[in-house]
C-alpha cells in the first residue's frame, strides 16, 4: 500500500464517475451504476474529511502565530481545546484512509483450519472461531455461518464465516495468516506446555461485481446430504454442495442454506473471492519479486502468538505490537492489532 491517499487521483476519478453517470445508459446496469455511486461518495467523503482537518490545521497556525506576538490565555486556551478536537477527527480520518482500498467495503469470508496436532490444534481452531464472532459482534457486524466441521473431542476441523458490516474485509485482512498458541494443554494429563497452530484465510466476498468467469466445465460439482452443525436448516435432503475448480485445485463446499440451490449459490460466491484472492497474491508476489522482497509462505510463517504460559502476551509478530491481556484479546479486542498491521503498510 504505496500511497492510500492520493488526493489527486481521487479528484480524477470522482469527475470520470460523475462523467460515467450523466450518461444516457449509466441506469442499464443497476449493480454497476450502485458500485460506481458507492465508490464516488466514499471518495468524495475522503477528500472532504480531508479538507475540513486542513482547514482546521491553519486556522490553528495562525492563532499560534497571534500567541507569539500577543499572548492571550483565552485564545491559548481555545486552541489546545481545538488541537485535541482536531487530532479525534484526524485519528477517524486516518482509519478511513487505511480502509480505502480497492475490496474493503466488500464482506469477508474467513476460514479457519487447524494445524497438525490433533484435538489441541483444532481446540485452538475453535477458540480463534470464537474470538472473530465476538469482535464481529462488537462491530455489530452480520455473521453468517457456511460450513462447520466439529471437531471429534473439541474445537473444529474446519469452518467458514461470512462476515457482513462496513469494511469486513478492511479490517479482516490484517488476520491472513498462521496463528500460535503456547498453552498448558487441558487434554495432557501431564499438564505439558503444548503449541499448536491454525490457519486464518480471509478473502473479499464478491458476488456480480467482479471480472472473474468461471467455465462449467471446470468444475466438478459433488451435491450430498448435510450434517453437521447448522440446527433448522440442516435438513434430509441432498442439499449441501461442493464444488471443486479443477484448474486450481480450489475447493468449497456449503450446507448451511436452506436449499440445494442457495447452496451452490454460495459456493459459486466463495468460488469467485478465493480466485479472485489467488489473483491479488499473485500481484503482490510479483511485485515483492520485483522489489527483491523474500518472505517465506509456509506454515511455519506465523503473523501471531497467543502465549497463556508462563507468562500471557499476544504479540504481531509482523508489527511488533502486544499486549498483557489475553484475555480480552480472545473476547474479541483486536482493533489495536488491526490499526497496527494496516499503518505499517504505509510505506
Amino acid at each position: 500500500m504505496a500511497n492510500p491517499f492520493d488526493l489527486a487521483s481521487k479528484e480524477k476519478k470522482i469527475k470520470e464517475n460523475e462523467a460515467e453517470q450523466n450518461g444516457e445508459h449509466f441506469w442499464e446496469d443497476q449493480k454497476h451504476a450502485q458500485l460506481v455511486i458507492r465508490e464516488t461518495n466514499s471518495m468524495r467523503s475522503l477528500i472532504d474529511n480531508y479538507n475540513k482537518i486542513d482547514g482546521e490545521l491553519k486556522e490553528m497556525d495562525e492563532s499560534t502565530e497571534e500567541l507569539k506576538t500577543n499572548f492571550d490565555k483565552d485564545l491559548k486556551d481555545l486552541v489546545e481545546e481545538e488541537y485535541a478536537e482536531t487530532m479525534k477527527q484526524f485519528d477517524s480520518f486516518e482509519i478511513q484512509v487505511l480502509l480505502s482500498g480497492p475490496y474493503d467495503d466488500h464482506a469477508a469470508i474467513l476460514e479457519i483450519h487447524p494445524g497438525a496436532g490433533g484435538t489441541e490444534a483444532m481446540d485452538w481452531a475453535g477458540m480463534l472461531y470464537r474470538m472473530y464472532t465476538r469482535w464481529a459482534e462488537r462491530k455489530g457486524y452480520k455473521v453468517t455461518l457456511l460450513d462447520y466441521e466439529e471437531g471429534e473431542e473439541a474445537g473444529v476441523k474446519s469452518c467458514s464465516i461470512l462476515l457482513e458490516g462496513p469494511m469486513a474485509y478492511g479490517y479482516l485482512k490484517a488476520e491472513n495468516g498462521v496463528h500460535r498458541l503456547v498453552r498448558i494443554s487441558p487434554f495432557d494429563a501431564n499438564a505439558r506446555r503444548h503449541t499448536s497452530f491454525a490457519s486464518v484465510e480471509v478473502m473479499p466476498e464478491f458476488e456480480d461485481d467482479m471480472d472473474i468467469v468461471i467455465d462449467d466445465k471446470d468444475l466438478d460439482v459433488v451435491t450430498m446430504r448435510s450434517s453437521g452443525a447448522g440446527g433448522q436448516h440442516i435438513n434430509k435432503t441432498d442439499s449441501a454442495v461442493r464444488i471443486r475448480h479443477i484448474p486450481t485445485g480450489i475447493v468449497v463446499f456449503c450446507q448451511t442454506q436452506r436449499s440445494q440451490l442457495q447452496n451452490r449459490e454460495q459456493c459459486m460466491n466463495m468460488l469467485k473471492s478465493k480466485l479472485l484472492q489467488l489473483k491479488i497474491q499473485e500481484n503482490e508476489k510479483r511485485m515483492k519479486d520485483i522489489k527483491g522482497e523474500v518472505k517465506a509462505n509456509e506454515w511455519g510463517s506465523q503473523i501471531r502468538s497467543y502465549v497463556f504460559c508462563p507468562y500471557t502476551m499476544v504479540k504481531d509478530l509482523r508489527t511488533g505490537f502486544e499486549v498483557g491481556n489475553i484475555n480480552a484479546v480472545m473476547d474479541g479486542d483486536l482493533d489495536n492489532f488491526i490499526f497496527s498491521y494496516l499503518r505499517s503498510q504505509i510505506s
